[in-house]
């Protein structure tokens, strides 16, 4: 592809992640992109790898992008002129290189006025900085009020974290293999890993990999999934023999986590709102080995009645996603007021829910791959404030019975972030019955 090529690839993968066609249903980029490039299979692996890193970047920084534009170029925050901006500062392209592209050429963008190509010789100049945090680090200005409650201070340093590529994480599968082991299996296919900085079962790529391509991901030495995940499900404290219910499972990737970490002996439920979700799972059960996950809908009422009391209850609610905003930057931009607040009363609901299924002496996990307070200690103190007897056990006293280590973190929850501990951003609480 030219180079005027890749740009109006991104502007067209952007104006479908902004607005779907009509009648067509909204999609996470990731979805909007294997979708562009499968129509479309005559682009080489090195042209997809620049348009997509084109997209995912003007989306990690869009809001910062916008301010630019308008305030130091003088453009409108459209589509087209946030992805000439990423081409220039994170593409490497000189603006003269960028106006010459816009020639109205067969897949290229349309030609620009004298004044637009003057304007877009103004993106390299020295950058400016926005005056507000929302503008600086690229989120939207409504969650001002509560990333600084979370973070204080610290907010710009965490929050710039959010707008840099996330890397990909693997979960060692200890049902067939250790640590070293699926290391030694990832070298022999020419994958480079590290050990993750704090999962004593993960692993880190040093670089890209078709992970589904490969043998060890085949034969099920290993799964893909953020620390921050593993780390949350290391925390559940699953041993073997224990029974686990797995409340809002999803395709199951905490599950498998559970199972490994109790040597296949036990029992796991596994349940989730969405039958779809679920059915994803039974194709990673046969490839990991996991013998002792069951499935069922969280709907059927006949299902809850015989869920009984559990040793240990993990509620992964449905959340914001703002932990995640390296990896899906569009969420960011997709999420809004009414919509945190449904999330916010469904986290609540499902406290609720789980509470009745802890046997005593058993605990109850909460977690959410969010940053915002809101979904993470508001919810722990406003449930405790209802359910009288519940108690905290410090997240880090957890960690140690469950990793062995110290934990990276203060404070009665567990809340990791890109900045501090190089994962996805995640909240988790430890919760016991009276």
């Amino acid at each position: 592809m030219t180079p005027g090529a890749r740009i109006q690839a991104a502007i067209e993968l952007l104006d479908r992640i902004e607005a779907p066609a009509k009648g067509k249903e909204a999609l996470p980029a990731d979805a909007v992109l294997n979708a562009y490039f499968r129509g479309r299979r005559y682009i080489g692996a090195k042209d997809r790898r620049a348009v997509a890193d084109a997209v995912f970047q003007t989306l990690r920084q869009r809001a910062t992008i916008d301010w630019l534009l308008a305030n130091q170029a003088g453009l409108p925050a459209t589509n087209r002129f946030r992805a000439l901006w990423t081409f220039a500062v994170h593409g490497g392209i000189a603006t003269d290189a960028l106006v010459a592209a816009c020639d109205g050429g067969r897949h290229h963008p349309a030609a620009l006025t004298a004044d637009e190509a003057r304007r877009v010789r103004l993106i390299d100049v020295q950058q400016e900085v926005p005056p507000d945090l929302a503008d600086q680090a690229s989120f939207p200005a409504w969650l001002t009020p509560e990333i600084e409650r979370q973070f204080a201070t610290a907010g710009w340093a965490e929050m710039i974290a959010f707008t840099q590529a996330a890397p990909v994480d693997l979960r060692v599968n200890t049902l067939k293999a250790t640590r070293d082991e699926a290391a030694a299996a990832l070298a022999e296919a020419g994958v480079e890993t590290a050990p993750a900085p704090h999962s004593p079962v993960g692993l880190r790529l040093a670089g890209r990999a078709n992970v589904a391509g490969l043998a060890a991901y085949r034969d099920g030495l290993i799964e893909v999934q953020d620390e921050s995940s593993q780390l949350a499900a290391l925390l559940v404290g699953a041993g073997p023999g224990m029974r686990l219910l797995d409340l809002c499972a999803g395709a199951g990737g905490k599950s498998l986590a559970l199972a490994a970490a109790m040597g296949n002996r036990g029992s796991i439920l596994a349940c989730d709102m969405e039958a779809k979700r679920l059915a994803r799972l039974a194709p990673r059960l046969a490839r990991s080995g996991a013998r002792i996950v069951e499935t069922r809908p969280l709907g059927n009422a006949k299902g809850k009645d015989a869920l009984g009391q559990f040793d240990r209850v993990l509620v992964d609610a449905p959340c914001s996603g703002s932990g995640t905003w390296r990896r899906h930057a569009d969420a960011k931009w997709r999420l809004t007021p009414p919509a945190l607040e449904r999330y916010r009363a469904a986290q609540a609901a499902l406290l609720r829910e789980a509470a009745a299924h802890v046997r005593p002496n058993g605990r109850l996990v909460y977690a959410v791959c969010s940053i915002l307070p809101s979904e993470g200690a508001d919810q722990v103190a406003a449930f405790l404030a209802g359910h009288e007897g519940w108690r905290t056990i410090p997240a880090d006293k957890a960690w140690r019975e469950a990793i062995g280590s110290p934990a990276p973190f203060e404070g009665p929850y567990m809340l990791l972030t890109p900045h501090r501990h190089r994962t996805d951003g995640f909240f988790a609480a430890v919760l016991a019955p009276p």
